[in-house]
């Protein structure tokens, strides 16, 4: 007991001798100046002035246009980079686990099925030591989800900076997380007993889900004295403000799920994972149900579909007028969410332009996570939530964030991986000088 205490206390210092401090409020106007503008919503701006005042975006016009008084400013010259929305990472685990291997520092996956009054972002670490390796990237927002059971609970949205959780919430309990129960098939092949067990056992849980939304719904429109957290987390559903997060994969899985949310009345539904999205396309859109897209960087469902299905997916949602956004949920998500930008990247390589392929991890995101008035582009009077690249950041040779700043705070963009970079790098260099 006494090795396994002292195991727990050295991961907890080391993870604590990695936490950087958060950055500072804004304090004085800041000026970029000279960069390409990637807007987020389609359009750019060649030779572009961006001014940040009091964490809020001031301005954003072609420099060619206007004139500006730099002197009381925080000048930055840009001329040759690129400036960028911050990306947004929805539906991850990150800051919810540290070390796999310890179950007490997992805290994505609570205990019993129907758990929506479990809140994901009181759990949320700010000072996971993976969480600068994101931003380094030109991540900054990111959707805290739960895992496991039936109704996993509620997700909020954070930003990746900040000195607790209440510091980094930017909205709360924004949306409750139901796992659609799996068809038995060759694509699922978990669980014990026969097919004909695995499709009652189904068709059970299906009956367990009907009954606790019917009983949710029934306890909104009674008056209880006694309150019960579990029907009471159900709420927002009902009333419109809160969005019913559905993670399926199949067409049929898709197809059940919807109905059964406009059975439910449930204003705000929005389908994860759902790696099927690109063959139902016209149901999605007729029905305006939008998606959160499973990693492109994985292999397809079936052998018998195309290996690059995934990658053409955004492009046929695209098409067919259907909202999605980008996730990187899979193994590895939380240090492989770094490579958000590239999964965008990808489908750009696959019929979509670079700032079709860009709005994936920007403005539709905040529009599918109800934040879209207060980040995902460059507009005036939205937050001051940005990055800049040095060269095109959703290309995985060329994207080198050399600032990134959250409501105007200009972040450190060092992590334990780049100091170990220079520390070995400046080393040989050293030891290869000529003695």
């Amino acid at each position: 007991m006494k090795e396994i205490t002292i195991f727990i206390l050295s991961i907890t210092c080391f993870v604590g001798a990695m936490a950087q401090h958060p950055a500072s409020a804004q304090k004085k106007r800041i000026l970029l100046y000279g960069g390409t503008a990637h807007i987020g919503n389609g359009e750019v701006i060649e030779n572009s002035v961006i001014i940040l005042e009091d964490g809020k975006i001031l301005t954003v016009e072609d420099a060619s246009r206007i004139r500006i008084d730099i002197s009381d400013a925080e000048y930055f010259d840009l001329i040759g980079k690129h400036v960028y929305p911050g990306f947004i990472l929805p539906n991850t685990t990150l800051g919810l686990a540290d070390v796999d291997a310890i179950r007490a520092s997992l805290d994505y996956d609570e205990v019993g099925d129907f758990n929506p009054h479990i809140r994901s972002f009181v759990a949320y670490n700010t000072d996971s030591p993976v969480i600068p390796t994101i931003r380094t990237n030109g991540v900054l927002l990111g959707q805290i989800s739960p895992r496991g059971g039936v109704i996993s609970g509620s997700s909020s949205l954070v930003e990746f900076d900040g000195w607790n959780y209440e510091d980094a919430l930017y909205k709360k309990d924004e949306g409750v997380h139901l796992n659609w129960p799996v068809f038995p098939s060759k694509l699922n092949n978990s669980g014990e007993g026969s097919d004909e067990l695995k499709a009652h056992n189904r068709t059970l849980e299906l009956e367990e889900i009907e009954e606790f939304f019917l009983l949710s719904k029934g306890y909104l429109k009674s008056s209880n004295e006694k309150i019960d957290l579990r029907l009471e987390a159900m709420k927002g559903l009902f009333e419109g403000f809160q969005t019913l997060y559905i993670h399926v994969e199949t067409v049929k899985q898709i197809k059940e799920a919807v109905i059964f949310s406009q059975k439910m009345e449930i204003a705000r539904v929005v389908l994860v994972g759902a790696q099927d999205a690109w063959r139902v396309t016209d149901f999605l859109s007729e029905n305006n149900i939008p998606i959160i897209l499973n990693r492109l960087h994985r292999l397809p469902l079936r052998a018998g579909e195309d290996i690059d299905i995934s990658y053409k997916s955004p492009k046929i949602l695209h098409d067919a007028g259907v909202l999605y956004c980008l996730d990187y949920q899979g193994d590895m998500e939380r240090m492989g969410s770094r490579n958000l930008p590239f999964t965008a990247g990808t489908s750009a390589a696959y019929g979509l332009s670079k700032e079709e392929a860009l709005m994936s991890i920007t403005l539709n995101a905040a529009k599918i996570l109800g934040v879209e008035a207060r980040v995902g582009s460059l507009e005036v009077g939205k937050d001051a939530t940005l990055i800049v690249s040095d060269g095109d950041a959703l290309n995985v040779m060329t994207n080198q964030i050399s600032l990134a700043f959250i409501q105007g705070k200009k972040l450190d963009l060092s992590n334990h991986q780049t100091r170990l970079y220079d520390k070995y790098k400046k080393h040989h260099q050293e030891i290869s000088k000529p003695q």
